[in-house]
């Protein structure tokens, strides 16, 4: 079992009480039914709230979702298909539906995998879930079923090949810190997509984003393009279904990006990108300046190399 608590980190171990199952790792206790491992503790009223909204409208979101799309004279499948292409998905590839909802991208992922493959959807909302687990309950892939807050993600570092979100971003209660949740989940090199409402900032003063944040004032969102992880590399955003969603897709780098600041800049002042930012000494006089300015033109040595070996050599 793949499965650590989303809090502590710990492994976990299955038990049996009666007929209930659980997951234990030390005082933390998760309840499995109907296969399905609930990881909701200590929510927040916000998360709470967003819990019983879906649970309440779970049907209904499924019935009448397909209008998003025919609103911007789209088809559903070939755009979901679309955004899902951009994950690189192989035969074994490991893959987490993040707010999965009730499963209309997820059943696309899963279409894409092998018996090896694996795919774990992860929702806040038990109806919704519900919804979507028979949807690919009967594939044959690996597969498993999470309730728990995007930011709470109960599986190990460098886990999966892929990770998608569409359609529940502007629901987390903190952003930031569910996308830093999916890369550090995601293998170095691994590809995340994600997108939500958002209507693109040129058509913020057109009849037609009036017409739009009256129907749902989530298309009033910004982009959250500053919450971003420091590991995203190669990214790309697309505005999407009438430019009223963004989609924002990226590799997982190691950290941040690595820059080389060590080669030697020519010219009077010399040293490197790294040194001038590393090495910046208390200011001098103008005339102390100029000084240095005449030495240095005179020995034909840069700035940096004259006052290093001056500063180095000090006690010699």
């Amino acid at each position: 079992m793949n499965l650590i608590c989303p809090y502590t980190k710990k492994k976990l171990k299955s038990k049996k009480v009666g007929k209930k199952k659980f997951l234990i790792a030390g005082s933390k206790k998760y309840i499995i039914t109907n296969g399905i491992y609930d990881f909701r503790k200590k929510i927040s009223v916000k998360i709470n709230d967003t819990k019983k909204f879906y649970d309440l409208r779970a049907q209904a979101y499924e019935d009448n979702l397909y209008m998003t799309f025919k609103t911007h004279n789209v088809n559903e499948t070939k755009e979901r298909k679309r955004y899902i292409k951009k994950l690189n998905i192989k035969k074994n590839s490991k893959v987490l539906d993040l707010a999965c909802g009730t499963g209309r991208d997820s059943s696309h992922i899963a279409n894409q995998l092998g018996p090896k493959g694996y795919l774990v959807m992860q929702d806040i909302s038990s109806n919704m879930l519900g919804i979507g687990k028979k949807k690919i309950e009967r594939l044959n892939i690996k597969k498993n079923y999470i309730l728990s807050e995007a930011s709470r993600i109960p599986y190990p570092d460098k886990f999966f090949d892929a990770v998608y979100s569409f359609g529940g971003l502007g629901e987390f209660e903190n952003i930031q810190e569910s996308l830093k949740e999916m890369v550090r989940v995601t293998k170095i090199g691994g590809k995340i997509v994600v997108g939500d409402e958002s209507v693109a900032p040129w058509l913020r003063k057109t009849n037609y984003y009036k017409i739009l944040k009256k129907t749902n004032p989530q298309f009033e969102e910004e982009l959250p393009i500053l919450h971003m992880p420091v590991e995203a590399r190669e990214t790309n955003l697309e505005w999407v279904l009438g430019q009223s969603f963004y989609l924002i897709d990226f590799k997982v780098g190691n950290g941040e990006p690595k820059g080389n600041f060590d080669f030697v800049i020519p010219g009077l002042r010399g040293g490197t990108y790294r040194t001038r930012h590393e090495g910046e000494i208390e200011g001098v006089s103008k005339k102390a300046k100029e000084k240095l300015l005449t030495i240095c033109k005179k020995n034909k040595i840069s700035m940096h190399e004259f006052v290093s070996k001056l500063i180095l050599n000090y006690e010699k």
